[in-house]
């Protein structure tokens, strides 16, 4: 495969604390890439998070592997930054540092180490050198994944069978494909509610936006609960660092959850706020977030006995099933 060579990076965030410690190197990134170069500055992680959801995208990230933001180290902000954007070229910094510095920067995610000191601007430069080619190959693997993923998702939304009951299914999935609310979908085992949920998000987002799958029934509330709202560290024993929940991975697409049923009354009450605003904590944390996630859920069971028994909320209920899809058994269609 042939090398691409990016041009020299024309957008770099670069996170920094409160005391401006990175100013120095602000300045050396400027100079190299140019007097047209956008050097924007964040101080906390929710400020990292939000200007990585700009577009178009950053070219490059600099974090202080010591310092962080000041309040969150730069291994945790690494964990955050990595979770949200897998690819960009993420560069650690360092006021002193060593190889064992280094390597354990990379193994948390850094793409580079650099270490501030005498010739900032010449270490910049062959710095901004490694990164172009970088980039090139980034942008090379991102139009290989578009095209991956638009056949993958053109495979998967087809619906299978020509039957009346078939054609109407395809037909209430478009009626509802284009409209960002929740869906409840409804079925046996084996009927295919995945491949609808697929094709819901298929029609509605398209390959762009993230697809995310849950299968509530393989946790329990307590494991349910951060693996859909993440945790920070030191939340519980072996949290070492920062991880977001699925809510936050499927932001600005769809979060899928499976086997809604299995989910006991407590947590329930737990997600039936996020349902209704879009707002949640993370576990350990104290600080409120967002997720713009379209919920689409589905389950086997009769929610309305549930409901009857004590044993699914009916404000849970109401919340999702604002669109009720129902995916008939093959036997409903045998001509399929």
């Amino acid at each position: 495969m042939k090398t691409t060579t990016s041009r020299v990076p024309q957008r770099v965030l670069v996170v920094d604390t409160e005391d401006d410690p990175l100013a120095a190197l602000r300045q050396a990134f400027q100079s190299v890439c140019g007097r047209h170069a956008v050097i924007t500055t964040v101080r906390s992680a929710r400020a990292l998070s939000e200007e990585l959801g700009r577009r178009p995208r950053y070219e490059v990230v600099v974090v202080d592997y010591v310092l962080g933001d000041g309040h969150t180290s730069g291994a945790d902000l690494l964990a955050e930054l990595r979770a949200q954007d897998p690819l960009v070229p993420v560069v650690a910094v360092s006021e002193r540092g060593d190889v064992d510095m280094a390597m354990s920067a990379v193994h948390a995610g850094a793409t580079d180490f650099l270490v501030r000191g005498d010739r900032l601007a010449e270490r910049v430069q062959t710095l901004v050198r490694k990164i172009r080619k970088t980039l090139g190959l980034i942008e090379h693997n991102r139009t290989l994944g578009r095209q991956t993923r638009e056949l993958e998702l053109r495979d998967r939304d087809r619906m299978i069978g020509d039957s009346p009951l078939m054609t109407a299914l395809s037909e209430q999935i478009d009626g509802v494909a284009s409209i960002p609310r929740p869906v409840l979908i409804l079925g046996e085992r084996g009927t295919g509610k995945e491949l609808v949920a697929r094709a819901i998000h298929a029609r509605g987002f398209g390959p762009s936006r993230p697809f995310v799958v849950v299968n509530c029934a393989a946790f329990s509330d307590a494991l349910l609960e951060s693996e859909l709202f993440g945790h920070e560290r030191g939340a519980y024993t072996g949290a070492d660092s920062a991880a977001p929940g699925r809510f936050e991975q499927a932001d600005g697409g769809t979060l899928f959850l499976d086997e809604l049923g299995n989910m006991g009354l407590a947590f329930q009450r737990k997600i039936l706020r996020t349902v209704e605003y879009g707002t949640f904590t993370r576990v350990g944390g104290t600080r409120e977030r967002t997720s713009l996630a379209r919920i689409v859920a589905a389950t086997n069971a009769d929610l309305p006995a549930l409901i009857a028994q004590g044993r699914f909320l009916p404000d849970l209920y109401d919340r999702l099933a604002f669109e009720v899809i129902r995916v008939p058994p093959l036997r409903e269609h045998p001509e399929d």
